[in-house]
């Protein structure tokens, strides 16, 4: 497999459930804007790939001085996430074997040590692997009206973050066939499962939260804080 490691940051998004009047990853967080504490979380991870960052056309708040790797590149987002990640993969001259990597600007405290732990995985498993985290939860099925349908065993089940790591030529593949299709996946791991294969899961930490609700603000200053005192 080759030795390259592709980055692919989405932030296009208008971050309409946080109700700010900018987009949430422009929105600061203990200083900082929220895409810039990720962009230098990765790059301490993994400094040596290479970063494609995901853009509305339109945008008017990114500063190129946030970015801290060497080899990066700015292109068009899309509509949905998915539209984004594949319009970074296909500018890309990226090998069939090159390993993607795909992670939510939204998600500033991801640990340094879960970003390798992805990486590796993704590279010794065929159908690449994904950060998640077991459901510790009771799980209730909503009804139309609101109220419950019924408790849902947890069993076996996980939530889904990010990052999400796969091989360039079937991640590529997998997106092209749910475009084609006109299947809206909300992450990568989905399109490969409709391909067949079986992404690995890779226990994460669960202070790697996405910000998106107001009040995950001052929860991730909170982690953010904690983290500055422990191996990150």
């Amino acid at each position: 497999m080759s030795e390259i490691t592709w980055l692919v940051v989405p932030a296009a998004g208008q971050g309409k459930r946080m109700g700010a009047e900018i987009p949430k990853q422009y929105l600061d967080l203990q200083g900082m804007p929220i895409m810039a504490l990720t962009l230098h979380r990765l790059y301490a991870a993994l400094p040596d790939a290479r970063l494609v960052l995901c853009l509305d056309d339109q945008d008017q708040w990114f500063s190129p001085g946030w970015v801290p790797f060497e080899r990066w590149q700015r292109v068009s987002g899309g509509t949905e996430r998915m539209d984004s990640v594949l319009n970074a993969l296909q500018t890309l001259n990226a090998a069939e074997d090159d390993l993607v990597l795909v992670h939510d600007v939204a998600r500033p405290c991801i640990a340094v040590e879960d970003l390798k732990a992805v990486e590796k995985a993704a590279r010794e498993n065929v159908s690449g692997a994904l950060l998640a985290m077991p459901v510790a939860d009771t799980m209730k099925r909503a009804a139309a009206s609101g109220s419950i349908a019924h408790t849902e065993s947890r069993e076996g089940l996980w939530h889904a973050l990010t990052p999400q790591g796969f091989r360039y030529g079937p991640l590529r593949r997998a997106l092209e066939h749910a475009r084609a299709h006109a299947s809206q996946v909300t992450d990568e791991a989905s399109a490969l499962e409709a391909m067949g294969e079986s992404p690995q899961l890779i226990s994460g930490r669960r202070d790697n939260i996405k910000v998106t609700h107001p009040d995950d603000l001052a929860l991730a200053s909170a982690i953010l804080n904690a983290q500055k005192h422990a191996y990150i």
